[in-house]
């Protein structure tokens, strides 16, 4: 008496076999998609300061406070060149020692085309902004000597639309360290020393 149909088996491991070759080729599409749409995190490029106050406060009401007054412009490039870049809930201030000196200024939120390049001016100001002793000291040393070293930071979070794709939404954190040349009693647009270095994190 003949058999019919194949055993049980071999219909087992046929099934395997498609499943396998399906999962494989899955792989294959989603790591070329990967390679091809990979977005880059933006770049950030400090181009230039204007410090008009930053001063020790005279009319504090906490024991040492100083006064400032700034504006930095800064460009905002996507470098991608097959995503583009949303930016959200944007945030700035400028610290001295890792101790902020401006309470923060938030800015708009950016959409970017590949490779576009957007440049926004935060403006920081405060008639008084708490610090301690030891900053307020080394602060006003620096500007004594004409030099002072500033960090801007600014927060937020970014967004990639590679293709017909969209990311999730993830944190940036971002830390522009710059040299300014500023004299005692100068108001106005200050020099940049260096080239200012900004790191994007994550």
């Amino acid at each position: 008496m003949e058999k019919k149909g194949a055993p049980p088996s071999t219909n087992f491991r046929l099934l395997c076999c498609a499943i396998s070759t399906l999962l494989i080729l899955a792989g294959i599409t989603a790591l070329v998609l990967y390679l091809v749409y990979r977005p880059s995190r933006p770049h950030f490029t400090v181009l230039g300061a204007a410090i008009y106050r930053l001063t020790k406060s005279a009319s504090a009401v906490p024991a040492v406070a100083i006064s400032t007054n700034m504006q930095f412009t800064v460009a905002i490039r996507n470098p991608n060149s097959r995503a583009a870049v949303q930016l959200d809930r944007l945030c700035a201030y400028v610290s001295y020692r890792d101790q902020p000196i401006t309470p923060p200024s938030s800015l708009p939120s950016l959409y970017e085309e590949a490779e576009g390049t957007v440049v926004v001016s935060p403006v920081f100001g405060a008639d008084i902004v708490p610090v301690s002793a030891e900053v307020e000291a080394e602060l006003m040393n620096d500007e004594g000597y004409g030099v002072v070293a500033l960090r801007l930071v600014i927060t937020g979070r970014v967004r990639y639309r590679p293709g017909p794709f969209k990311s999730r939404w993830v944190g940036i954190y971002v830390k522009c360290d710059l040299l300014v040349g500023l004299k005692k009693g100068a108001s106005g647009q200050v020099m940049l020393l260096g080239q200012p270095n900004c790191v994007v994190d994550p």
